[in-house]
């Protein structure tokens, strides 16, 4: 099999962008085959082959469901508190997405080089995450709220931050109902200082299409109104292609965009975001808020492609943007769009988000 410059031969991964734990020892196989004994050569290939069926078994020992219909197929990962592939306080845990195949392209994969289901960002695919309620109302020791997590244990006076490792203090209740082309989510979280809510998220393929919705439901059970924001962190990976100008971003309205990396690393074009060079590994790029949007539903519209492939995303929402961030490192590009929910006592709130799949 010709080798591919800078892709690891068995597993077609990227190493120079993502880490190959298997590239050293092919390295060897590879370059020094001719120097080596045949038994040499088995034993090194035992010892990849030992690894590979290792790593592969941990991942797989996280529940995992899979919808699939003839042109797409999803692997989402459940709410688990002992054993789920994702148990941090900073992401909602219904349904992390961890793989979206459509006509031979991948689009989700795991950014980081290792992953830990208790790291605040060891996470993958269309994740959401909500902002903090009662935060700077309680004091250490006492508990503020995450929807999609649970109540969390306050530390100290420090303001509240991401990356801190809060002590999850109450999950409240999750039911999984699992369909053929649909999975449901649910949290109830009982009263707690006149806030409880029911929390419902159901992700669901579309019909005859290549993609799915995010259909979520916030019901207010509770005597205290529940105000905030929601975003989806869309951590997408396309065809494992690393950051940089193979990878576009485009929106239906001229942007500005200001922050770190942009000048440099990338720019903003016109009504697109574009990579100037490769990004490094360590490197990142960040604007906290795209400008050019209106608030209506119809300017929530994102689109990403991969240049090289041709495969890309159309994403779009039945709510308008309340905020649009977008994060980038040298494995994944992430736009951020932001919602507000306000939810009255007794109220539902509802919004949908919808990602359609294409390959040119």
């Amino acid at each position: 099999m010709k080798k591919k410059e800078g892709v690891c031969p068995l597993h077609n991964c990227r190493p120079r962008s993502i880490g190959c734990k298997y590239q050293p020892l092919f390295s060897i196989l590879v370059e020094r085959q001719n120097e080596l004994s045949m038994p040499h050569k088995r034993y090194i290939f035992l010892l990849l082959m030992m690894s590979i069926g290792a790593i592969g078994t941990a991942q797989e020992d996280y529940p995992v469901e899979i919808l699939k219909n003839r042109q797409l197929q999803l692997k989402v990962y459940p709410p688990d508190i002992e054993h789920g592939f994702y148990r941090a306080a900073r992401f909602d845990w219904a349904g992390v997405v961890g793989s979206v195949k459509f006509n031979n392209h991948e689009f989700i994969g795991h950014w980081l080089d290792a992953h830990d289901p208790l790291n605040h960002e060891s996470v993958t695919g269309p994740v959401e995450a909500f902002s903090p309620i009662g935060y700077e109302d309680c004091s250490p020791g006492e508990t503020f709220l995450i929807i999609g997590v649970g109540w969390l244990e306050k530390p100290d006076e420090r303001p509240y931050h991401f990356a801190t490792p809060y002590k999850i203090a109450d999950n409240g209740t999750w039911s999984v109902e699992k369909k053929k082309r649909e999975i449901r989510f649910v949290q109830k979280l009982q009263d707690h200082s006149g806030i409880s809510y029911q929390y419902t998220k159901i992700i669901k393929l579309l019909e005859n299409e290549p993609g799915f919705v995010l259909e979520h439901e916030l019901l207010n059970t509770g005597a205290k109104e529940l105000d905030g924001t929601v975003y989806n962190h869309n951590f997408f990976i396309i065809d494992d292609e690393p950051t940089g100008p193979n990878i576009e971003t485009n929106f239906p309205y001229p942007i500005l965009a200001e922050g770190r990396g942009f000048g440099d690393m990338i720019s903003a074009r016109d009504s697109s975001l574009h990579f100037t060079r490769p990004l490094q590994k360590g490197e990142s790029v960040y604007t906290s808020n795209i400008e050019g949007y209106e608030d209506i539903a119809e300017d929530y519209k994102i689109n990403m492609e991969n240049l090289k492939t041709g495969a890309g995303i159309n994403i779009h929402a039945d709510r308008p943007l309340d905020k649009l961030a977008y994060w980038a490192c040298h494995s994944t590009a992430c736009p951020e769009p932001f919602i507000a929910i306000s939810v009255a006592p007794g109220e539902t709130f509802t919004w949908s988000i919808t990602y359609e799949f294409y390959a040119k």
